[in-house]
């Protein structure tokens, strides 16, 4: 082949690529964003338990839940929910990519300091684009003085989770705050709360907030009482569903 004729074929060649190019870069501009969930379209529910990994308040609550027509699964956490809080979000980003697979989207209702592992799972694993509504039972979002004591005295007996819910903790410096909104958030709480100390931890700034006594004066709720008080169950159902949430209505 002459000289010539190749510079011919090289320019048709670059030619070509500069025009597959184009197109390619084309079509990436008129991609569409990746989007967020629908709030008018319902998903799965999944639920969290918290410290210790007891699931019986947290059942009842999935009872309700799905007695409202709902799809709803209590996560169970390796190590009873003592262990790594990290490794808890992975084990509920595991639940949520399932979940996913038949449902558009996922609501996830956190108890304690399940509240706390659905936060982390929720900047960790790219909440924004997989979850329509979070919210969070009596959740040590500023650390719970029980686990600071736990950590200061009896080392051996505060295993991980105990001592990443300790206030000013490395995990819990890097939560952000506020929230990212989307998902919409919904934070609720007891002033009567022994287990949090002190109770307004469980404020969490991007979320609307819920002091159970300034909603509901003279009402008893202890920290155990959160996932099956009927009150705050109404207030559960009324914010996994397609209304946005709102400021708590009285009791």
């Amino acid at each position: 082949m002459s000289p010539r004729r190749r510079a011919m074929f090289a320019v048709l060649a670059a030619i070509v690529v500069l025009a597959v190019g184009g197109f390619a870069l084309r079509g990436l501009l008129r991609r569409e964003p990746v989007r967020v969930p629908d709030q008018g379209v319902l998903g799965a529910v999944l639920l969290v338990p918290g410290y210790g990994g007891g699931t019986e308040g947290v059942d009842r609550l999935a009872a309700a839940v799905r007695a409202g027509g709902r799809a709803a699964t209590v996560v169970e956490m390796p190590d009873g929910g003592t262990g790594d809080l990290v490794v808890q979000a992975d084990v509920l980003d595991d639940a949520v990519g399932q979940a996913l697979r038949r449902a558009p989207s996922v609501d996830v209702i956190g108890y304690s300091a399940g509240g706390v592992v659905a936060r982390l799972w929720a900047q960790r694993h790219d909440g924004v684009h997989k979850a329509r509504r979070i919210v969070t039972l009596g959740s040590p979002h500023q650390g719970a003085r029980l686990a600071a004591a736990g950590a200061a005295g009896l080392p051996g007996a505060c295993p991980a989770a105990c001592q990443q819910l300790t206030p000013g903790s490395t995990l819990l410096a890097q939560l952000k705050s506020p929230v990212p909104n989307p998902p919409q958030w919904l934070s609720v709480w007891t002033e009567q709360d022994q287990t949090v100390v002190p109770p307004d931890s469980a404020r969490l700034d991007g979320a609307v907030d819920v002091d159970i006594q300034q909603a509901c004066p003279g009402r008893e709720v202890a920290h155990g009482d959160l996932p099956t008080d009927d009150y705050v169950t109404g207030l559960v159902l009324d914010a996994i569903g397609t209304a946005p949430i709102g400021p708590a209505p009285p009791c």
